[in-house]
């Protein structure tokens, strides 16, 4: 059988466990580590496709159950999958609804044969299996698809992770055995277990029997202090297998990126960047800045002096700001789309910090600069 999703291994860090890969797609090549701009609804927030392209986003990441929702997966399907609905010719990733379905708490019901919930837009009576899930994702085409999973609050008593890390064990054999297209999109299997180390190993090595294509650690950077998810990364990342991708998922803030990257992560979403951006908030290489202040109401100078997009080359932070305070689409339009920017540079200037071996180094260097505080900037969507 033709494997969809193959990884290489390019350079590794000497003082860390970073490492510079490649992850080839149906459609394209990944460079890693790498962040993928969020686009829960075939749309990352605010942005057009061809802006995604200019920044030079190598993947962008879909939501199973909001596409289920709306406009449902046979639709999508109709129209050539998510590539040909939302004409994004580079790779996508789906996640499998798992999130958003575990957090509506009072709408759903749990089983080991799936979940009972209902939907958050009309209240319609809803059915999520393993299955189910595999027969969504199969139809959206998206080149890497995640197992339907349970994800765990924290914090959550033992007995209870437990028993919903066996089930979701249980959920990746029956995504892999429901999988109808193994040969053209990649199966990744989710590493839960909360904050226990034996839960973690007990997750890899069960998912690990599976071979599939790729690896994904899950329930964390869901308000778990942040040297407990170090702890718990640097435990379970070097437990994967080495020569297949690792996916470290709902985080992107900065540090963790940083962070993630020196324990071993290949790839991270969030949707902190659209999001804070619509709050009127950008990262800038010394810090966050809230344009909405009123210090910045006469400040004719760039969101970034140090930075070289398109909206730091044009326009000034008065001007966004005015945008921002008359409500004007455009002025999340700039923020959204300077805040990309600067996670995907980012990115890019730690896969060639890996490259020269030099990451630690630059990892200080960009912490002296930025600021960096040990603040949580956890966003989920």
């Amino acid at each position: 059988m033709t494997v969809p999703v193959r990884y290489e291994l390019l350079a590794r860090s000497t003082e860390s466990q970073a490492r510079r890969g490649r992850v080839y797609t149906p459609h394209g090549v990944i460079e890693t580590p790498v962040f993928m701009p969020v686009g829960t609804q075939a749309t990352v927030k605010t942005m057009a496709p061809w802006e995604l392209e200019e920044l030079d986003a190598k993947i962008i990441l879909s939501n199973t159950y909001h596409l289920h929702l709306r406009p449902g997966e046979e639709i999508v399907r109709q129209a050539g999958g998510l590539h040909g609905f939302m004409n994004w010719q580079r790779p996508v990733l789906t996640d499998s609804g798992g999130f958003q379905v575990f957090s509506l708490a009072s709408l759903r019901k749990i089983t080991d044969e799936g979940v009972a919930f209902k939907s958050h837009i009309d209240g319609s009576p809803r059915f999520f299996s393993p299955e189910t899930v595999m027969g969504i994702e199969n139809a959206l085409g998206a080149d890497i698809i995640m197992q339907f999973d349970e994800c765990p609050p924290y914090p959550a008593d033992r007995a209870y992770l437990e028993t919903s890390l066996e089930r979701t064990l249980a959920w990746a054999k029956r995504c892999k055995d429901a999988h109808a297209r193994p040969e053209a999109q990649a199966l990744f299997g989710i590493v839960q277990g909360g904050e226990h180390l034996d839960l973690r190993r007990r997750a890899v090595e069960s998912l690990v029997e599976l071979d599939l294509p790729g690896y994904a650690i899950g329930g964390l950077s869901v308000g778990e202090p942040k040297p407990l998810m170090y702890d718990i990364l640097a435990y379970t990342t070097p437990l994967l297998p080495a020569d297949k991708p690792r996916y470290l998922m709902g985080v992107g803030a900065p540090d963790d990126l940083f962070e993630g990257v020196e324990r071993g992560i290949d790839m991270f979403d969030c949707v902190l960047p659209t999001r804070i951006a619509r709050n009127g908030t950008v990262f800038t290489s010394t810090g966050k800045r809230v344009l909405k202040h009123a210090r910045y109401k006469d400040d004719f100078l760039p969101l970034d002096e140090n930075c070289t997009c398109r909206v730091c080359r044009t326009f000034t932070r008065a001007y966004i700001r005015h945008l921002l305070k008359a409500e004007e689409i455009l002025g999340v339009r700039l923020t959204s789309y300077h805040n990309v920017h600067f996670l995907l540079q980012l990115m890019e200037k730690i896969r060639l910090s890996i490259q020269e071996n030099r990451f630690l180094a630059f990892k200080r260097e960009f912490y002296q600069t930025y600021g960096y505080t040990g603040q949580r900037e956890d966003v989920k969507e």
